[in-house]
C-alpha cells in the first residue's frame, strides 16, 4: 500500500530548482500563460531557468546570487502583449498550487506571500508605465 508522500519546506537549492522547474512546466501548458512564454517572449529556456533558481533561491534561501532587473523585463513585454490581472492572477494561482503540491511549511508559505507581492507590483507598474 503506498503512503502518501510526506511535503517537507523549501531548504535547499535542490528544492528551488525543482518548485522552478516543475512550475515552468506548468506555465507553458498553461492558455493563459504559455504564449506569452514561448511565442511572445520567447524565452530560451536554458537561460532563464538558472536565472529563476538565483532568483528565488536568493529570495528564499538569501543566497544573493540572483543578478538582474526583472521589473524592467517584465514592463517592457507589457508593452508587446496584453499583461492584465487576468494573466498575473493566473501566474499566482499557477505558482501557489504549485508550491502546495509539493511544500510545506514556512518557506513554502513565504513563496506564495513573495510570489503574489512580486506579480501584484510588476503589474502596478505595467499598467503606469
Amino acid at each position: 500500500m503506498k503512503t502518501k508522500m510526506e511535503k517537507r519546506d523549501i531548504e535547499t537549492r535542490e528544492d528551488v530548482i525543482r518548485l522552478v522547474n516543475t512550475f515552468y512546466d506548468k506555465v507553458r501548458e498553461n492558455t493563459v500563460l504559455g504564449y506569452i512564454f514561448d511565442d511572445v517572449a520567447k524565452v530560451d529556456w536554458s537561460h532563464h531557468l538558472p536565472k529563476m533558481y538565483s532568483f528565488w533561491s536568493s529570495i528564499l534561501l538569501g543566497e544573493k546570487s540572483y543578478d538582474g532587473n526583472p521589473m524592467q523585463i517584465h514592463v517592457k513585454l507589457g508593452k508587446e502583449t496584453t499583461m492584465s490581472d487576468v494573466e498575473f492572477s493566473e501566474w499566482i494561482r499557477v505558482f501557489s498550487e504549485n508550491v502546495d503540491a509539493q511544500f510545506e511549511g514556512e518557506k513554502a508559505e513565504e513563496a506564495k506571500i513573495r510570489g503574489a507581492n512580486i506579480a501584484r507590483l510588476m503589474l502596478f507598474n505595467i499598467e503606469r508605465s
